[in-house]
């Protein structure tokens, strides 16, 4: 399946308008755009705002640092650069899932820091659920099937990673209507650009584009 290149525009506004509001647009070479500013001339649609509710803070998080500790950094980037996902997105992810706790359990039964369930984790090679690299590399291999499957559209990835491939699916490969997940959508992609600004600082190389 060709995947259709991401361009994902850094946020350089205040910290209260990124969790506001995301645009997306196609440009003409078929480019997908993903901004914080609000775009001219052209047909946007955007996430956030009135269409999403602030992403509430999950109860089951640890009340840790959300630093994620160096050493899971570089998996994250060994299975970024293998997989050929942004290392900002995985970051978010892993950030949104589990607060970067290699231990973390939820009601559902996902576990570990990306937060694989029994089946999934199965499917990516992962047989220790609770080791840190086994369930990078598997959370980062799963946004690799679900990039494949759904043309490199990320807030539809990333939707998938929450309410599951069928259900995205189901409501015609677009955000399902369930406020959990447009607000998972919300924060995951307002932690990718707030990742993504600390990597363009610190002159982290990211993909060109997810083909």
């Amino acid at each position: 399946m060709r995947l259709v290149p991401v361009l994902l525009l850094a946020l350089l506004a205040a910290p209260s308008a990124r969790a506001s509001a995301i645009y997306t647009y196609r440009e003409k070479d078929g480019t997908i755009v993903y901004t914080n500013v609000p775009p001219s001339g052209v047909k946007a649609r955007r996430l956030g705002g009135s269409s999403f509710r602030q992403a509430p803070r999950p109860s089951e998080a640890p009340a840790r640092s959300v630093i994620a500790p160096s050493l899971y950094l570089e998996w994250m980037t060994e299975a970024a650069r293998k997989y050929n996902i942004p290392l900002p997105l995985v970051r978010a992810v892993a950030h949104a899932e589990s607060n970067f706790d290699p231990h973390a359990l939820s009601r559902k039964g996902a576990s570990g820091l990306m937060q694989l369930m029994p089946g999934t984790a199965s499917e990516m090679y992962v047989r220790d659920i609770f080791d840190a690299r086994q369930n990078i590399f598997g959370g980062v291999r799963y946004l690799r099937v679900l990039a494949n499957e759904f043309d490199g559209q990320m807030e539809t990835i990333v939707a998938a990673y929450n309410a599951g491939p069928d259900a995205v699916r189901k409501y015609g490969n677009q955000i399902p209507p369930f406020e959990e997940t447009r607000a998972y959508v919300q924060k995951v992609l307002a932690l990718y650009f707030q990742y993504k600004q600390e990597g363009a600082m610190t002159s982290q190389v990211e993909p060109a584009s997810w083909r």
